[in-house]
């Protein structure tokens, strides 16, 4: 898998991780459905938000350590097995991450936090037809609160198959479900830029800093857009901050490639 689209899909993984945390203690009335039973906060629950932290701050052995105590008291948490699995897929544990995420689908079957979870996963195993169809089954559960993820990653994986056209659609939709879904405007962005409606592109990418940081991806992008619309002022503004902040990166070296031509 191309490196690009692989961070892609770990970025998306990250909000799916912040879902998972979100909800995890809720019982099943107040999660109308997503839940896999009703029997109240699961006594592993304290343990994974300890390593959904933990994770998020890097610190994967100490998230690993976390979880592994929470699945010690509750072998049945479907959340501790999906976190779990997310550690195990961060230390490139392949085979241990799949373990999980199928224990933790067998435990709750409807969970779209899971099924996302898993379906970006053997994204990143190039297994897509395998991931759409765990994508389209978290859109299948009506009370799923943030379908822009799933949308947006299925999108992901069907550019990887170079269907453009149908990635389009999926991010289309993302955005219909959320305007401000950061992800889905960058590969918009990226989109008519490719198709050269730099007008568009340009409009996406600032939708999309509206609501996040630059990165060495946009900024490129940023660059490239500008370079064909003539505004060189917002051109030489970011290609200070892609200097600034990015300096040994690929995108640096890609523009510094560019301007030698």
């Amino acid at each position: 898998m191309k490196k690009t689209a692989l961070t892609i899909v770990v970025i998306l993984m990250h909000l799916v991780i912040v879902g998972c945390a979100t909800n995890s203690t809720r019982t099943g009335e107040e999660m109308g459905g997503l839940s896999h039973d009703q029997k109240g906060p699961s006594p592993a629950d304290v343990y994974v938000k300890m390593a959904v932290a933990y994770l998020q701050q890097g610190r994967v052995a100490v998230a690993l350590e976390k979880v592994k105590r929470g699945l010690e008291l509750d072998s049945s948490s479907a959340d501790a097995h999906n976190v779990i699995a997310l550690v195990y897929e961060r230390l490139d544990e392949r085979s241990l991450a799949e373990q999980h995420y199928k224990k933790a689908l067998n435990l709750n079957s409807n969970d779209p936090y899971i099924l996302n979870a898993y379906g970006s996963f053997l994204c990143t195993q190039e297994r897509y037809p395998e991931a759409n169809r765990h994508f389209m089954a978290a859109l299948r559960n009506a009370l799923y609160p943030t379908p822009e993820v799933a949308l947006t990653n299925a999108g992901i994986c069907t550019d990887l198959q170079q269907n453009h056209e149908q990635a389009e659609t999926y991010y289309r939709q993302a955005l219909r479900a959320n305007a401000k879904f950061p992800t889905a405007l960058q590969r918009m962005a990226k989109i008519s830029f490719n198709k050269q409606n730099y007008l568009s592109a340009r409009g996406y990418l600032q939708r999309y800093l509206e609501v996040a940081q630059h990165t060495a991806d946009t900024l490129w992008l940023g660059i490239r857009i500008e370079r064909e619309l003539g505004d060189l002022d917002t051109l030489a503004s970011y290609e200070l901050l892609l200097r600034a902040k990015f300096p040994d990166s690929e995108e640096m070296r890609a523009f510094e490639e560019s301007s030698r031509q």
